[in-house]
């Protein structure tokens, strides 16, 4: 089968410019300095700077900023002595070596399939995984882990240990039921054909879709952003067409609040993916017929749309879920201890929505919990105040409810004393105190950061590293967020259109998925509502400067 991409307002032409242009200029870079990186991370075993490569930076400045040699960039980055730098990549910068990772023995885990004494990978499943998701990640099949374990149906449950088999390791004469299983449970209950078979893609239709970016293309300086979500999205919609999913996707450039696309194109659609805006959402809904889903791609802040407009899906998480989830984790890793839970705020800066979630769901719980507030001017003087609160003998763990950098700042700086006086501290934060930059990284690993996220990359994952590479060969630079997510959200509801038809949107609750950068779990937010995104990732903030995906 074909996949067709009809490119409106000239972008292919847009796009061939930027790439000419970039090589015109390449030649007049002179070297820049090279900051030190406050990111690290651990890859097998060893520590190592996470340096992200900037424009015009060479080995020759970095490796003397490092104090290290080529061959050591060499060995921990060999694509590297081929291909050279390239802008926006990630380099590997070696540094003192920490704590190595132990390999569990299968005698230990007691699973079906596993033979005594033999060391094995042991995954423990995380909250949002699938048997997809961990098959990806290990380079094997579905069904071997299946055989390997003894298990029956695809159904997971939260931190279970599973053998994961050596690569390879396929086991033929199950296929058959374990793909009549996967999609047998993808059914709601009591809905769809009786015959499993019959959920398999409709390969003899083809799937309509639209895709709606800001991409300035008429402008001087088109949005990069969009560019970059487009190129993730032809990854996908290329996917999909050498598997046999005959796709027509119409791109519009909507910059401006132009919304050049007709009502028959729309009515005709079985998806519309964008615009980014919530004012160009919701002036999109007014000319949407009620019969095509419009899914928000980017902004957080467009979930309110869904009130009133069954065919809105919102695909990035809230901040109201993010919140919402640090509150159940907190109530999870608790238990039914008697750990002391403080939630602390700037004076005079509340945000009511959040903490209202926030208290809601530790108070329904019967959690006991402290509430500590303070302005940024009396930050010198809070240490004796918190250690009233505190527990000197056990955990306590501290929600920071704000997104201010400098009072989140003074907060971590107040725990790191308290955590060196002896205090054994846990610190709940959103996702943007990772981007915060005067924060220093290793007081977020003092702290144990505990952190819910919309996005967040494993590039430990074989199937992220699979994308990464494909998509340097494609655009000859490093995929950003927002490749990731064009790449995620196309993938993921073009795949529901091809399997389930036009009317796929009644399966989306029963089609939890996770995907390179995302986690898609969407609940009908009301009767005559639309669907929100209630997936996140959980990641902490290790020794060793680990990061990792919380179990």
């Amino acid at each position: 089968m074909k996949h067709t991409v009809c490119i409106v307002n000239l972008l292919l032409p847009l796009l061939m410019a930027f790439s000419a242009a970039a090589g015109l200029s390449a030649q007049e870079y002179t070297p820049v300095p090279v900051t030190i990186s406050k990111e690290k991370a651990r890859v097998d075993g060893k520590v190592y700077y996470s340096h992200i490569v900037l424009e015009r930076q060479t080995l020759y400045s970095i490796c003397k900023a490092y104090n290290v040699t080529m061959e050591q960039i060499f060995e921990a980055n060999p694509s590297v002595k081929e291909e050279g730098l390239k802008k926006n990549s990630i380099l590997l910068i070696p540094c003192p070596d920490r704590n190595r990772e132990t390999v569990v023995t299968a005698a230990d885990t007691g699973q079906a399939g596993a033979k005594t004494g033999k060391k094995q990978k042991i995954h423990t499943v995380k909250w949002y995984e699938d048997l997809d998701a961990i098959a990806d990640r290990y380079g094997v099949s579905v069904e071997s882990i299946m055989k390997a374990n003894g298990l029956t149906g695809r159904k997971l449950s939260k931190r279970q240990k599973l053998v994961i088999p050596e690569p390879g390791q396929i086991f033929p004469e199950e296929e058959a039921a374990a793909d009549t299983v996967a999609a047998a449970d993808t059914l709601p209950a009591g809905e769809g054909p009786a015959n499993a078979a019959a959920l398999l893609p409709d390969r003899t239709e083809k799937v309509e879709a639209v895709l709606l970016l800001p991409f300035n293309a008429s402008g001087e300086k088109p949005r990069n952003g969009s560019i970059d979500f487009y190129n993730g999205a032809l990854m996908a919609v290329k996917q999909l067409g050498d598997s046999g999913t005959d796709i027509d996707l119409s791109v519009y450039d909507v910059e401006g609040g132009i919304l050049p696309v007709t009502t028959e194109r729309l009515e005709k659609s079985d998806i519309v993916i964008g615009p980014v805006s919530a004012g160009d959402l919701s002036r999109l809904m007014e000319k949407c017929p009620e019969t095509t889903c419009i899914v928000s791609p980017l902004d957080h802040k467009a979930e309110y749309l869904e009130n009133g407009h069954p065919n809105f899906i919102q695909a990035p998480s809230s901040n109201l879920t993010i919140y919402e989830d640090l509150a159940e984790w907190i109530k999870e890793e608790r238990g039914d201890s008697d750990e002391k839970v403080i939630i602390i705020y700037e004076k005079g800066a509340r945000n009511i929505e959040e903490t209202g979630a926030m208290n809601t769901i530790l108070e329904k719980d019967g959690i006991p919990f402290s509430s500590f507030s303070y302005s940024i001017l009396e930050g010198r003087d809070v240490q004796e105040p918190l250690k009233a609160m505190m527990d000197s003998c056990s955990v306590n763990r501290i929600m920071v409810m704000s997104e201010s950098e400098a009072f989140v700042n003074d907060v971590v700086r107040n725990l790191n004393l308290l955590i060196h006086g002896g205090y054994g501290v846990i610190l709940y934060g959103a996702s943007k105190i990772r981007s915060f930059e005067t924060i220093e990284v290793d007081n977020l690993h003092h702290t144990q950061l505990h952190t819910s996220l919309a996005y967040y990359v494993d590039y430990e994952n074989p199937s992220v590293r699979d994308f990464v590479r494909k998509y340097r060969a494609l655009y000859n630079t490093e995929p950003t967020p927002y490749a990731f997510q064009g790449y995620d959200v196309t993938l993921y509801f073009l795949q529901l259109c091809a399997t389930y038809g036009k009317d796929w949107a009644k399966y989306l609750e029963n089609s939890d998925k996770s995907m390179l950068q995302t986690n898609f779990r969407f609940r009908k937010a009301g009767e005559n509502d639309g669907y929100v995104n209630t997936g996140v990732r959980r990641i902490i903030y290790g020794e060793g400067y680990s990061i990792r995906l919380a179990d």
